[in-house]
């Protein structure tokens, strides 16, 4: 890379950053896309999108009105088809489906995106990585899966998500099954922790069906949930790593059972104590199951739960909107625990499409969802959308040598089965260890060695180089323009605007129009745009 390029760079982010201060300071400058389209106020918002209100949109402007606070208008075309990719499939848009969607003139196109996302396989190869990383789906230390379980368990959750499996369903199977970890996933999850005493187990599923910390528990309600999962028998096989799980009546049952909201549970000689618990715990009127997943499922989508942190929920940290997570909450249990209905509610609102250029900076505009909050992909995501621009593949490692982990060249970052694969990359970029099944265990904050390694690295300059989509443009006979076009609609998911274009074509007048063109590849990953949800 060249010392223009790196000045191009810097011009670039600034160019970005300034146009995101100047909507949080209420002052819009006008950019135009060589192709008729909406009214666009910056290349993120548009003035006359329409996207019909809904509960949703009535219950949080109805708050954000109590608060004073003022929220944008709706995304232009380009941010939202980027926006819904990443957010639904973890995915990129390619060039064509990018110009596909902004060439589109129907009033729907919107609505019809997300019903085509929500179908598509990477859907669910993108929201089974959100729930390994829950779900600790990791062969190697400290959760010790082995990757026979470790695959198995992925598979299942994989399919389950595939086939929309409804959500009492799929938890149920986990709180109850019992068999070989090999052969009958679900129970892995009573594997998948840290630990086989009873206020382990009871901690694991709080924080992961009920988004409660139990170990801050007091004793005694900690003790009394504990009591469902004494009785968890764990044995050995011939085969090699393979255990049993299952519910062992030579145990007794360690101390009364009580459910977490302080009713004492009944259960009867020879019955199971976790069917009891998941039966109280999936009951439409729990105050915790329907909860805990609406909050998820809207953090995964908005960037933040209502109440935050998700797996925090406890008296003393409310959600900031009780009306609309209880909206959320009805919607989802009349629904049967339908969880694509629940993303298609949520994706459709105007909530979801505002713009994420601040009008007012504010801890309460943030917690009430004033606008869409910017947020660094997920490492997975950074590195397949690397991989689809320059047709390239990542190369992954296993540490455990056997059984043989078998990792196809094609594979994708969001499709990994196991947390103990990876590379250099997801590791530099924050992936979930896969350790506690918190949140907070992934890292999307950017670091310097985050931006050395893209600046820098010749790992991510052979990519450029490689063949692949965008040396395809780059070696077409188009014109510079539609060349420049195509280049930012491979990266970005958007066209440039005039001053961008204005600021290419002078740079490659001094410079070779190939080098110039890698130049601006290599500009445009290394942007915020590219980094960024937005």
């Amino acid at each position: 890379m060249t010392r223009f390029a790196m000045i191009f760079v810097l011009g670039l982010l600034t160019a970005w950053v300034g146009a995101a201060d100047q909507g949080r300071d209420g002052k819009t400058e006008t950019a135009s896309v060589p192709l008729p389209g909406p009214q666009v106020i910056t290349p993120f918002e548009a003035a006359d999108v329409t996207v019909p209100p809904t509960e949703i949109d009535r219950l949080v402007l109805a708050r954000l009105k109590e608060l004073g606070v003022a929220g944008p208008p709706l995304c232009s075309d380009a941010v939202f088809v980027r926006r819904a990719y990443l957010d639904v499939i973890g995915t990129l848009p390619t060039a064509d489906e990018a110009r596909e969607f902004l060439t589109d003139r129907r009033a729907d196109k919107r609505k019809l995106l997300i019903d085509r996302l929500l179908d598509r396989d990477e859907f669910a190869d993108y929201w089974a990585m959100k729930w390994s990383d829950l779900l600790r789906v990791k062969a190697e230390f400290p959760v010790n899966l082995w990757p026979n379980a470790a695959q198995a368990y992925h598979h299942w959750i994989l399919t389950s998500v595939r086939d929309n499996r409804p959500y009492d369903r799929f938890v149920r199977e986990m709180l109850t099954s019992s068999g070989s970890n090999f052969h009958d996933a679900p129970v892995n999850f009573y594997r998948a922790v840290q630990g086989r005493e009873p206020e382990t187990l009871a901690q694991a599923v709080a924080l992961t069906f009920m988004g409660m910390r139990a170990d801050k528990w007091p004793a005694d309600r900690l003790a009394g949930m504990a009591a469902f999962f004494s009785q968890v028998g764990y044995k050995s096989t011939g085969e090699w790593k393979e255990e049993i799980v299952f519910f062992d009546q030579s145990k007794a049952l360690k101390g009364p059972a009580i459910f977490p909201d302080g009713t004492p549970a009944k259960v009867e000689p020879g019955q199971d104590p976790r069917r009891v618990f998941a039966d109280w715990l999936l009951k439409p009127g729990n105050p915790y199951f329907a909860k805990n997943i609406c909050n998820r499922v809207w953090s995964w989508l908005l960037g933040r739960g209502i109440v935050h942190e998700v797996d925090d929920i406890r008296a003393d940290n409310p959600p900031s909107n009780p009306e609309l997570l209880a909206y959320l909450e009805r919607e989802f249990v009349a629904s049967d625990y339908n969880m694509k209905k629940l993303c298609r509610l949520i994706l459709n609102s105007q909530t979801y499409q505002r713009s994420s250029i601040e009008r007012t900076r504010s801890a309460q505009a943030d917690a009430n969802f004033a606008h869409y909050p910017l947020r660094r992909l997920d490492a997975e995501v950074v590195s397949d959308a690397i991989c689809q621009i320059t047709g390239t593949h990542e190369q992954y490692t296993s540490a455990i040598p056997e059984p043989y982990t078998f990792i196809p060249q094609e594979q994708r970052s969001i499709a990994l089965p196991d947390g103990s694969i990876g590379s250099a990359f997801l590791e530099l970029f924050g992936r979930s260890p896969r350790d506690t099944g918190l949140e907070s265990e992934r890292s999307n904050k950017p670091t310097a060695g985050q931006r050395l390694y893209l600046l820098n690295s010749t790992h991510v300059q052979k990519k450029l180089e490689s063949r692949g989509p965008l040396q395809a443009v780059l070696n077409s006979k188009k014109t510079g323009r539609e060349v420049v076009a195509d280049v930012y609609l491979t990266i970005l998911s958007r066209y440039p605007t005039d001053q961008e274009f204005a600021a290419v074509t002078k740079y490659t007048q001094v410079n070779k129009p190939r080098d110039a063109m890698i130049d601006l590849s290599w500009a445009l990953i290394n942007s915020a745009e590219f980094l960024y949800r937005h």
